[in-house]
């Protein structure tokens, strides 16, 4: 159970990982590049879309990883596997506290109607999301890592 578990969890954090790695690296940097604020749209569309798919896809994450670690305390590589879980803790705060108030307001623009701020409010939410992948892809490496143990 807990190797079925384990392989879940990895799997689930791994496409997690592609998802967001794939919108910070390429997508909102082709949806910016779109002419006559084409992107705004965009986003606002990708902002309801991923805004109620994504809470459950890092609260889920967070969960298989809570259960991960505590079938597996006092085995081997726990320590792995309890910290590649407080970092996906960690994504889940970053994300409400950081992420989700921007992204709340960005499912609510069109292009006619984005406030003037608009380009610095998505360049605040591109560097919080960049931090993020960051957390998340450490949180993968050590469930991967824990896994092959």
């Amino acid at each position: 159970m807990q190797d079925a578990l384990a392989v879940v969890t990895v799997v689930v954090v791994g496409v997690m990982v592609g998802v967001e790695f794939a919108v910070a690296v390429f997508v909102n940097p082709i949806l910016d590049r779109l002419p006559d604020n084409g992107g705004i749209g965009a986003r606002s569309d990708g902002a309801r879309l991923l805004g109620r798919v994504m809470p459950f896809w890092y609260i889920g994450s967070m969960v298989l990883g809570a259960v991960w670690a505590a079938l597996a305390w006092g085995g081997p590589g726990v320590r792995l596997i309890v910290t590649g879980a407080a970092l996906l803790v960690l994504s889940v705060v970053m994300s409400v506290v950081l992420l989700v108030p921007i992204n709340s307001r960005v499912a609510t623009w069109t292009r006619e109607g984005a406030p003037a701020d608009w380009k610095q409010q998505m360049g605040r939410w591109d560097r919080y999301h960049y931090v993020r992948v960051g957390v998340i892809v450490a949180a993968f490496a050590l469930l991967a890592t824990a896994l092959a143990r």
